[in-house]
C-alpha cells in the first residue's frame, strides 16, 4: 500500500483549492496519507522562494488572476482578499497536529476546514475558536485546540526539515514512492502515478 507525505499549509490558498481531492485518489487507491503541515514561509526561505509580499508585481499579478480562474473552475467560493491573512498558521497546525494524534476524527476534513475559513469565510484561523469550530466540525474534539502545544511545535519544526529534505518547496506539496508533485493542479497526476500511468 502507497504512502503519501502531505505537505500542507492552514493557511494555503492553493490548499484549500485542492479540497479533499487527495483524500479521494488515497481512497481510491488504498492508498494511505501522512499529514505533515509546515510552515510554508519558512519553507520558501530554505528552498530558493520568496514570500508573497515580497515578490515582483508580475508574480503577485499572476498569482491574484491565477487564484481567481482556479477557484472558478473548481467551483468553489474564494476571496482573492480575505479580511485575516495573512496570519499566524501555527495556532491551527499544532491543533491539527494534535488531532492527528488523538484520533478520532476526520483529518481530511480539518485541513480543508481550516484553509476554507480562512480563504472563504473571512475567519481568522489563528482565533481559538476558529480553531475550536473546525476541530468539531471535523469530528474532534475541540479541546486540541489547547493540547499537546510543545509536542505541535516540535512536529511543525520537524515537518518543515522533513520538507525541506524531500524536495518540497510549496504546498500543497505531495511525494509518493520518491516522486514529487506540486500544486494542487497535479493531484491528477498523482491519480495517474498511483494507477501505473505515469
Amino acid at each position: 500500500m502507497a504512502t503519501i507525505d502531505y505537505y500542507f499549509a492552514t493557511l494555503s490558498p492553493y490548499c484549500y483549492l485542492a479540497g479533499t481531492r487527495l483524500e479521494e485518489v488515497a481512497q481510491k487507491h488504498g492508498a494511505s496519507i501522512n499529514y505533515k503541515p509546515f510552515d510554508i514561509m519558512q519553507g520558501f526561505a530554505r528552498t530558493g522562494g520568496t514570500k508573497p509580499a515580497d515578490r515582483h508585481i508580475s508574480r503577485v499579478e499572476y498569482r491574484a488572476q491565477e487564484l481567481v480562474r482556479q477557484a472558478k473552475k473548481l467551483d468553489m467560493a474564494f476571496n482573492l482578499k480575505p479580511a485575516h491573512w495573512p496570519t499566524n498558521g501555527a495556532p491551527s497546525a499544532y491543533a491539527f497536529i494534535a488531532a492527528l494524534n488523538a484520533g478520532g476524527g476526520d483529518l481530511g476534513a480539518l485541513a480543508h476546514a481550516f484553509t476554507r475559513a480562512c480563504w472563504a469565510e473571512e475567519k481568522d484561523i489563528a482565533q481559538d475558536d476558529v480553531i475550536r469550530a473546525c476541530l468539531t466540525d471535523a469530528g474532534f474534539d475541540p479541546d486540541l485546540a489547547d493540547s499537546g502545544l510543545l509536542e505541535g511545535a516540535e512536529t511543525y519544526a520537524r515537518n518543515l526539515e522533513d520538507a525541506v529534505e524531500a524536495g518540497a518547496f510549496g504546498a500543497p506539496f505531495y511525494v509518493v514512492d520518491g516522486q514529487r508533485f506540486w500544486g494542487q493542479d497535479r493531484i491528477g497526476d498523482l491519480d495517474l502515478f498511483l494507477q501505473g500511468k505515469l
